[in-house]
């Protein structure tokens, strides 16, 4: 089944001890590129990032977490007090060299840095669980609408693979015509070597063996309808593994066929049709750029 490489997903979730909001964007990336941000979570990312490897292939993803604790005792304080205790000490003494006090409000003590912290404890059992199934469930809507822009997709490049293949049959029957372009062009040059020299049998034969493998296009036609079956067989729902990249692939093949027919060819129809096909494969190719 194709998938897009592109996606966006935001949830909420909540349990007796955390609410969590999950934002997931996917974006296109030659390999899978893991970036997170948000709430310090610990182990627990790299298990994210196990469930993302499970689901997606490639792209880069990009995960932000927003974490809220319902529970206050699964947080800690952690106060300096050495380093309180002398700032104290420094205040007093610049109170009293001031004759005026210095005060010292409770919301200094967070502003400061070193000096207070509050930590999370580890997450239970439970509550790393819920973490991951929130995090899967959000992905999983992600790689929904993956697989919608990849249906989408499938359509854009079967669509240009019907022109293609109208333009081929259409090449097929003009190919056809060839052998009488090429007896032609053939029947000049002896003209223009007879004023040179007597022809044997022999000569003659050389050079119409050289005209017909050089303007034949038989093999090149053969090998654009074999590619055209593969990348049918490639967008059938049935298939499962990412396909991006033999996609890229097949289509830098049909490039290369198409410029062949286009310099092998006698035929102004036939090098029009040529350069039709090429066009084709540049969209599909620009397609296939967003392919997982």
């Amino acid at each position: 089944m194709i998938q897009s490489m592109t996606g966006f997903a935001e949830k909420r979730f909540d349990s007796k001890s955390l609410s969590v909001k999950i934002s997931i964007r996917s974006l296109n990336h030659r390999f899978l590129d893991w970036n997170y941000r948000g709430a310090h979570i610990g182990e627990v990312e790299n298990r994210l990032r196990a469930i993302s490897q499970r689901k997606l292939h490639r792209g880069r993803v990009e995960v932000f977490l927003e974490l809220n604790y319902l529970d206050p005792s699964a947080l800690e304080l952690h106060i300096n007090e050495d380093l309180l205790w002398k700032m104290l000490s420094s205040l007093e003494k610049l109170s009293s060299r001031m004759d005026k006090r210095v005060n010292f409000s409770v919301e200094n003590i967070f502003n400061l840095p070193h000096l207070a912290e509050i930590k999370r404890k580890k997450f239970s059992r439970e509550e790393a669980s819920f973490l991951e199934s929130s995090f899967e469930r959000t992905l999983d809507e992600v790689v929904k609408m993956r697989r919608r822009e990849g249906r989408e997709i499938g359509k854009k490049i079967r669509w240009h693979l019907k022109n293609i293949r109208q333009v081929m049959n259409r090449i097929e029957k003009l190919a056809k015509r060839q052998p009488f372009l090429i007896r032609e062009k053939l029947r000049r040059r002896l003209k223009e070597l007879k004023h040179e020299a007597p022809l044997s049998e022999e000569r003659v034969a050389e050079e119409a063996a050289y005209f017909a493998q050089r303007y034949d296009l038989t093999e090149e036609i053969a090998r654009l309808k074999s590619h055209l079956n593969y990348v049918l067989d490639l967008l059938s729902p049935e298939r499962e593994e990412p396909m991006g990249k033999k996609l890229d692939f097949i289509a830098q093949e049909f490039y290369r066929e198409a410029n062949t027919i286009n310099s092998k060819s006698q035929d102004i129809e036939i090098i029009r049709g040529s350069l039709i096909i090429k066009g084709e494969v540049e969209s599909i190719r620009q397609q296939v750029q967003n392919i997982e």
